[in-house]
């Protein structure tokens, strides 16, 4: 009985195993601080996501949001996009396509910081 059993089992086929996608790294980093000026954006997943199913957000100080245009990264794994910010507290706001199908979201909250003026030290 045992001997059927293990039979059945190795017959079976191996199946790759999916995982939802999750945020790995990040620039900004969550709760980072980044000069104002132009701000590239690289958010890093642990797997395969379909960049043209997902999207960023941009949440600004006042609480109005604008969708990031995205920037073709050339990676499975990573969506990039580049913004020119003011000094204050934003969020950004993310949401992929998985390619298990599913779906995760999240927010990184980060602080923009004012440029120091030239000549101060």
């Amino acid at each position: 009985m045992r001997l059927s059993f293990l039979a059945v089992l190795l017959a079976v086929p191996a199946t790759p195993a999916f995982a939802h996608a999750i945020l790995i790294d990040s620039v900004p980093a969550p709760t980072g601080h980044v000069p104002a000026g132009q701000v590239q954006v690289t958010f890093r997943y642990n797997s395969r996501i379909d960049a043209g199913r997902s999207k960023l957000t941009l949440v600004r100080p006042d609480q109005s949001s604008t969708r990031m245009s995205q920037i073709d990264s050339g990676k499975p794994d990573i969506l990039r996009a580049t913004l020119e910010l003011t000094p204050g507290d934003y969020v950004i706001r993310w949401q992929v396509l998985a390619i298990d199908g599913h779906i995760t979201r999240g927010d990184v909250p980060f602080t923009v910081d004012a440029a120091p003026k030239p000549g101060a030290s």
